[in-house]
């Protein structure tokens, strides 16, 4: 698909879930226990709604709908701003983040995809976007 991708082209919605669980799983990954990925006490002590997933798992989540979306495409660049955090409810449902994309030009081999990423409806992410080759 990389090599077929064309401005204007759009990709998902692609919604994926984000538990509690997958947080504890991400922490030993990376090797970020901050307690504010863990504990609604701590979370919620420094102003934050509760338990919130790490920034980097979100953008984890992201390069994984891009990957799916271009058929391992090698990816260039990727960015975006952490504007509202994803807040992990203690239950075995947990929350959702949505990622949807849109091509915005295809130059010298390279797409630039614009992307809307979303948690409970709220943008969680602030002028996302994703360079590709193809």
């Amino acid at each position: 698909m990389a090599g077929g991708i064309a401005a204007g082209d759009a990709f998902g919605p692609t919604t994926y879930p984000v538990t509690r669980a997958a947080l504890v799983r991400y922490a030993g990954a990376s090797g970020d226990f901050n307690p504010i990925h863990w504990s609604d006490r701590i979370a919620t002590a420094v102003g934050l709604p509760g338990v919130i997933a790490h920034g980097m798992f979100t953008m984890a989540l992201v390069a994984r709908a891009v990957a799916e979306w271009t058929e391992g495409a090698e990816v260039v660049e990727l960015g975006g701003k952490f504007t509202n955090p994803v807040v992990v409810p203690d239950d075995d449902l947990g929350t959702s983040v949505t990622i949807a994309g849109t091509v915005k030009s295809v130059l010298d081999g390279l797409a630039t995809i614009a992307l809307e990423v979303t948690s409970e409806g709220q943008k969680v992410l602030g002028v996302p976007r994703v360079v590709v080759r193809v």
